[in-house]
């Protein structure tokens, strides 16, 4: 019970400081002993100080996994993408061992953020989110579409750090030593090399904003989302040992890599050298020249050394990806109308239909998951209501909901 009696004849004190209760604002009484405000405000104090330095202790006791076991964690959720697997794997592990090193080191290891670059659809998204769940440091995914130079309608640069404070819970020194995954990058590369009278808020000039972040600086943070809250205090954010990785479909630069590839092979030598050269996937010979070219500027190229690239999915891949995986699609359906009582089942043909579609809609992924939804969506209505056990969905069935629904798109 909380009483305010400010008496001086009142005898009860704050077990903590001794005053008595006339002297302090709030007294809040136990069973057999009592605390003053200002002594529960420095409690809950000491008690947030100790749970941040337990979880620093924790992240730096934490067992490094090996970029072998790493791997093999990414391959129970993700299907193919070997090499960029491989770099994930790597950069995750050096992120690890830099910031359990020795306050008085040797050598200063600098952190290699990474760009990964791929389809829409090839699982850049998927990575990071998959990496996540088995990192001991904080992990955010934030979209570069949303933010705009300083002072423009949109988020600030500075909002990236804010999803990681969240992440965190608000512990700064655990978030310093956390990963961002940035997506979509490639839509905030510079719209044209040539000056504009205009500023180039949502490109440029955010590439500009984030060189503070991927450099490795001290950042003020608002903790609500920037200029919202304009009289909210800041908090220091030190960058420095924050990993960061990019992704973005970079959707055209085939062509610059394409470009550059044909204007190398001049002589019969050269020919014979890109005699080799993988014209259907030419993302594997990208580097940081065609970067600059599709509109990223220098310094930012320079703040991301480690160039992979997502391999695009075939049949087989997109085959694998419907049934293999642990969060497998198709399982995932399997498992909702289990829920229900309902066995599903899908025939093989059925399956096979869904990839055809995927590959004639060029989505990806992704078209695999939205093809499955319209061709579900009626049974994930109805059933559920009936009294079924069991549902199996063959080719016409699937034929004829995917038709139904073109028909009502093209009318």
């Amino acid at each position: 019970m909380a009483t305010n009696n400010k008496s001086p004849h009142h005898s009860a004190r704050c077990s903590f400081c001794q005053r008595p209760e006339y002297e302090v604002n709030m007294l809040i009484h136990g069973e057999h002993a009592a605390i003053c405000d200002e002594c529960s405000i420095r409690a809950m104090d000491y008690v947030k100080e100790l749970q941040h330095s337990k979880s620093v202790a924790r992240l730096s006791q934490a067992t490094v996994l090996k970029p072998q076991e790493i791997k093999a964690f990414l391959d129970q959720y993700v299907i193919g993408q070997d090499e960029a697997k491989k770099f994930l794997s790597v950069a995750v592990y050096n992120h690890y061992k830099r910031i359990q090193l020795p306050k008085e080191k040797k050598i200063d290891i600098e952190k290699s953020n990474i760009l990964l670059v791929g389809e829409t659809g090839t699982g850049k998204t998927l990575l990071a989110s998959t990496i996540a769940r088995i990192l001991h440091v904080p992990f955010a995914i934030v979209d570069a579409t949303v933010l705009t130079e300083a002072g423009y309608v949109g988020e600030d640069v500075e909002s990236i750090l804010s999803r990681l404070l969240q992440a965190a819970d608000g512990n700064v020194p655990l978030a310093e030593k956390g990963i961002v995954f940035i997506d979509e990058l490639d839509k905030i590369s510079r719209k044209s090399d040539n000056p504009s009278i205009t500023r180039d808020v949502s490109g440029e000039g955010v590439q500009q904003a984030m060189l503070k972040l991927l450099e490795g600086s001290v950042v003020n943070v608002p903790p609500q989302g920037g200029r919202k809250h304009p009289e909210q205090k800041m908090i220091p954010v030190d960058t420095k040992n924050i990993l960061f990785i990019c992704g973005g479909a970079f959707e055209g630069i085939e062509r610059i890599i394409a470009q550059r590839l044909n204007t190398n092979m001049i002589g019969y030598g050269s020919v014979q050298k890109h005699a080799h050269i993988d014209r259907n996937n030419l993302l594997q010979y990208i580097g940081p020249a065609d970067m600059r070219k599709y509109g990223l500027i220098p310094e930012i190229i320079g703040r991301l050394p480690i160039i992979t690239y997502l391999e695009p999915l075939d049949r087989k891949a997109l085959r694998a990806i419907l049934t293999e995986p642990k969060n497998a699609i198709i399982k995932q359906y399997i498992y909702l109308f289990s829920l229900d009582g309902i066995e599903l089942t899908f025939d093989n043909d059925v399956l096979e239909y869904i990839v055809d579609k995927a590959i004639e809609y060029k989505l990806g992924a992704r078209g695999l998951r939205s093809i499955c939804e319209i061709i579900i969506i009626d049974a994930m209505y109805d059933l559920p209501s009936d009294k079924k056990t069991s549902f199996r969905v063959t080719k016409e069935y699937a034929e004829m909901k995917l038709q139904s629904t073109e028909k009502l798109k093209a009318s």
